[in-house]
Formats: C-alpha cells, structure tokens, sequence
C-alpha cells in the first residue's frame, strides 16, 4: 500500500470518527466553536460533522482520493478556528488539558500537510 493511501485511510477514519462524534456528543464541540460566529454553535457542530463524514466518504473511494485531500485539507483549515477558541477557553485547566489544548494546534497543520498529500498523489 503506498504511502497516499494509508494517509488517505488514516485521514478517513480519523474524520469520519469525529463527524460521528460530532452528531452523536455535540456539546464539547458547541463549546469551542468561536462564539463571534453568528447562530447557534450547535448548527456548526453539525455542518462540521456532516462535512468531515463526506470528506471521508471521498478519501474512502480511489476515484475521489484526491478531491478528498483537497477537500479535507479546506475542512481542516476551516475548523482551526475552533481549536484556538478552544486553546484559549482552556488557559485556566490543569496542564494536561492545556496540553490537549496547545497539542491541536501544531497537529492541525501536520493534518493539513497530510491531506495536501494525498491530493497530490492520491
């Protein structure tokens, strides 16, 4: 299996994972959502969720691999502004929470680099 692939499977079962989670637990994700966006935060947990579930959808499938990777990396930066709300909610916790918190934020950017992976080869 090539790399892209395996990417692409990794890529997938983390995103479809946490669209589940997001559909199925929203109330840790309505409360990192930036509270300067306007509606309710539980319509942007879902939307990221069902997002994230079509995004794995197309890494799942070789003809789409590639419009997955584009599409998760877009997703990916999309939703960054959560995990800084989130690390900036947190600065009080215990470090391990902290931790978790800051931890996001480079991961995020490895995440993106991966997705960019795969959409360029698949």
């Amino acid at each position: 299996m090539s790399g892209a692939r395996r990417t692409a499977r990794f890529l997938c079962v983390l995103l479809a994972g946490a669209g589940a989670l997001h559909l199925v637990r929203p109330a840790p994700f309505d409360s990192i959502v930036p509270r300067s966006l306007p509606g309710p935060a539980r319509c942007y947990t879902a939307s990221s969720g069902i997002a994230e579930l079509g995004v794995a959808g197309l890494l799942a499938a070789a003809p789409t691999r590639r419009r997955g990777g584009v599409a998760a990396a877009a997703l990916l930066v999309a939703v960054f502004p959560a995990n800084l709300q989130m690390a900036a909610d947190w600065t009080h916790r215990p470090a391990p929470s902290r931790s978790l918190a800051y931890g996001r934020l480079p991961l995020q950017g490895v995440l993106i680099a991966q997705a960019l992976h795969v959409a360029r080869r698949g």
